[in-house]
C-alpha cells in the first residue's frame, strides 16, 4: 500500500507499507492491503506502520527513534483525517 503523511508544515512520509495502525476518533484501527475505502477522523495518539520498502520521502526528525531499526515507524499526532482508497492511504495530520 502507498502511504503519504502530510502536515500543514511538510510532507513527512511517502512510501510503501504493509500495515498501518491509526488513532481513530472512536478507537484505534488498522488498515491492511485491499481494505474497503474509508474516510475517518483521527484523534490524538500514535500512528504506527511497517514499511515494505525504503521510503521516497522521510522526515526522520518527526518520528520516534525507538522502532526505526525494525522497519516499523511511529509518529505522534494531535488529530487529523485519513482516506484510504485503492491501496493508497493519505493521512492529513496535525
Amino acid at each position: 500500500m502507498r502511504l503519504e503523511i502530510v502536515t500543514p508544515e511538510a510532507v513527512l512520509y511517502k512510501g510503501t507499507v504493509s500495515i498501518i495502525t491509526l488513532p481513530g476518533a472512536k478507537g484505534s484501527f488498522q488498515i491492511l492491503e485491499n481494505h474497503a475505502p474509508i474516510v475517518a477522523l483521527l484523534d490524538e495518539g500514535t500512528i504506527t506502520f511497517s514499511e515494505s520498502e525504503a521510503p521516497k520521502v522521510f522526515a526522520q526528525e518527526y518520528f520516534s527513534e525507538q522502532t526505526q531499526a525494525k522497519g516499523e515507524r511511529m509518529l505522534s499526532i494531535t488529530g487529523g483525517v485519513v482516506e484510504q482508497k485503492d491501496n493508497k492511504i493519505i493521512v492529513l495530520a496535525q
